[in-house]
């Protein structure tokens, strides 16, 4: 059964000098993928995939005009024309299918980091970072020139790199933003004060842009807004900045974004968040312009979504940038009313901001080809001359990507799961709240598996009898892992089990599986070692059924592990409204069968907490019996996933598609 028809989202747009041919934008975000500063073979895959995929515009990551704008080690050279060649092999490859390419300009300004930049960031009034505990160097007049003139440079840059033209990082409280709000322009000269005043950096840098590219240059202005207080700039000012804009025609679109460094889990959203986040600021700006066309981005994910936000006039265009990293080819399936087809984002910004923040190259948890389409060409694989017959063992992230895959090659594929349902732990963790994402997910991969004609086999478990019964050319074991079941800390290394063990300690696992039976209201306690989502998730789950939740966790806040995704205050502050109490920086020394004792790994203090259940959330142990089984007998087997070593789920995709492509 076809998709729907997305009529709104296929109308050609004219923006600038350049007619788009969809609605569909791949905004602007960090790859960090730069060598030594400049654009390579990786960039080049990763743009152009996308540009395959269909999307009309392709706004490529933010280059920093000046030394003091440096923020990743992955950042592209400032300041140096020898960006321009590499930089049209990607612009001339992906215009080739019809793609309108921009380049964002930024300078994070007081935000700046010193850690890559080894310069001080320059600012309107010197305030401090929200990056870090810097501060920054208030500008003087002849630095804001300097400043402008880089700007200008750096986009002449751009359009001899055969860019159609540039965005302006405006958003996130970035240079141009911290000109514009007087909580951080606290100037006294030309450049602050008077609203004017206040916008002469920004009219300035577009202006002068202007004269110095041209009328067939496109300008943009990327902004944001989510007020958390009354210090920072109001909606209607916001706005009035735009029009002002607007009416000197100094841009030619406007994205509009949400979040920002003072809240930074919308400036990426996460699963904890609705989604069409910045529909409001969009809705709000179209209101206020006559000239420049409106884009909508920040959660707006789905082709469902997207084409309502079109076809409601709440903004002119949609940007899509996790969707599209997820799947690439997002825009042409759905234009060929393909969707089903469409692996969609599951909002978990574990690979893509997650990587990003720890500055690495961006990937993703469900695409492991993303940031490595140079070297196996995205999702387009190359049937095999040499059919085989593959067994595959395990119906978990793992085991699914690699029959996937390897049924895409033209492999006769049967894929045996010991459970009556695909996915394992991870589907297991889409129960939990807000992450039916997942279970999408696992449904997409039942439709992807049932189109190549992959034999899914449920409820069988396959020993070595059954393995060798089947005699297939290639055995793929995919048998993931199980709850270590000792209650072993990893702070208490001496300790080989918890004392006290036997005693109503469950796994999450089996709390997720419902196994666990519980008095109503009755208190639990969550050991989470991890500080990642199958903890805290699984003590949001028991904490929304109305029972006292203490999570007690070795690290020094509660989520750790999810900062580098964004998730962690958000969930944070969701635990702490179900009345979640945190013990951090703690152990379990002994369990009593109705309660814990809690030790402080700082001053050894002890705790007695009351609970009827513990619930473990320790690290598991690879499951690989079969394996062992197998090698006995001399009989050769792959292996992947969590039956390797227990990991978090990008690494069984992963190893799934490596060895999917292999076969």
């Amino acid at each position: 059964m076809s998709s729907p028809e997305r009529n709104a989202l296929f109308q050609p747009l004219q923006v600038g000098h350049k007619t788009l041919k969809n609605r569909i934008v791949f905004g602007a975000h960090t790859a960090n993928m730069s060598v030594d500063g400049l654009p390579a073979k990786q960039h080049l895959g990763y743009y152009l995939e996308r540009a395959i995929g269909g999307a009309a515009m392709i706004v490529v990551e933010p280059m920093p005009v000046h030394k003091a704008a440096v923020l990743t080690r992955g950042n592209f050279r400032h300041e140096d024309d020898s960006v321009i060649e590499p930089f049209q092999v990607i612009t001339e490859a992906c215009k080739a299918h019809g793609t309108v390419m921009i380049q964002q300009l930024y300078h994070v300004g007081q935000h700046a980091d010193a850690d890559n930049a080894f310069h001080a960031g320059w600012s309107p009034s010197g305030l401090a970072s929200y990056h870090d505990s810097d501060g920054s160097h208030a500008m003087s007049e002849a630095e804001i020139e300097e400043t402008i003139v880089a700007f200008v440079a750096a986009a002449k840059r751009c359009q001899a790199a055969g860019f159609d033209g540039i965005e302006l990082f405006s958003n996130y409280h970035a240079l141009i933003e911290q000109f514009w709000s007087p909580w951080s322009n606290k100037r006294e000269d030309k450049w602050g004060g008077s609203l004017e005043n206040r916008m002469r950096f920004s009219t300035r840098l577009c202006e002068d842009i202007r004269a110095a590219c041209g009328a067939d240059f496109i300008i943009g202005l990327a902004i944001s807004h989510t007020p958390l207080g009354e210090f920072e700039m109001q909606q209607n000012e916001l706005l009035n900045i735009i029009r002002l804009h607007d009416e000197q025609q100094h841009m030619d679109y406007v994205t509009c974004g949400t979040g920002g460094y003072l809240d930074f889990g919308r400036l990426m959203p996460t699963f904890v968040y609705g989604e069409k986040l910045g529909v409001d600021l969009a809705n709000a700006v179209k209101q206020v312009v006559n000239n420049a066309v409106v884009t909508c981005e920040s959660h707006v994910r789905t082709p469902e979504n997207a084409d309502y936000v079109v076809a409601s006039g709440e903004a002119d265009l949609v940007s899509i940038v996790r969707g599209q990293i997820a799947d690439p080819h997002l825009a042409s399936k759905t234009q060929q009313q393909r969707e089903e087809d469409i692996r969609g984002c599951i909002s978990c910004n574990q690979m893509c901001w997650g990587r990003r923040s720890r500055d690495y190259w961006i990937s993703c948890l469900i695409n492991p080809s993303v940031g490595r389409e140079h070297e196996w060409g995205g999702d387009r694989f190359i049937t095999t001359t040499n059919t085989k017959n593959i067994l595959v063992i395990g119906g978990g992230p793992a085991g699914l990507e690699c029959a996937r895959v390897a049924a895409e090659k033209g492999h006769n594929v049967t894929l045996c799961e010991a459970m009556p349902e695909l996915g394992g732990q991870f589907h297991l963790a889409g129960l939990a709240p807000r992450r039916g994402q997942i279970l999408e997910l696992l449904q997409w991969y039942q439709v992807q598996l049932d189109k190549l004609g992959v034999t899914v086999n449920y409820n069988t478990f396959m020993d070595v009898e059954d393995i060798q019964a089947f005699g297939a050319d290639e055995v793929v074991l995919a048998t993931g892992s199980m709850p270590d079941g000792t209650g072993r800390q990893r702070w208490l290394g001496a300790e080989e089990t918890l004392p006290g063990l036997d005693h109503k300690v469950v796994s999450v696992e089996e709390v997720m599986r419902r196994e666990l039976r519980l008095s109503n209201g009755a208190p639990v306690i969550v050991l989470d070692e991890g500080g990642n989502w199958r903890g805290v998730g699984t003590a949001l789950h028991l904490a929304e059924q109305g029972h006292p939740v203490t999570i007690v966790t070795p690290d020094p806040y509660v989520g750790m592990e999810l900062t580098r995704t964004s998730a962690d205050s958000k969930l944070r502050s969701q635990l702490k409204q179900s009345g979640a109490r945190f013990l951090t920086e703690s152990v379990i020394t002994q369990w009593h069968g109705h309660g814990a004792t809690i030790t402080s790994m700082l001053d050894g203090s002890n705790e007695e907490v009351q609970a009827e259940a513990l619930v473990l959330a320790t690290t598991n142990m690879a499951f690989n019996e079969l394996e062992l089984a197998l090698q006995e007998l001399g009989m050769a087997c792959h292996t992947i996933g969590d039956c390797v070593a227990p990991r978090q789920a990008p690494y069984a995709f992963y190893e799934g598609r490596k060895l999917g492509l292999a076969l």
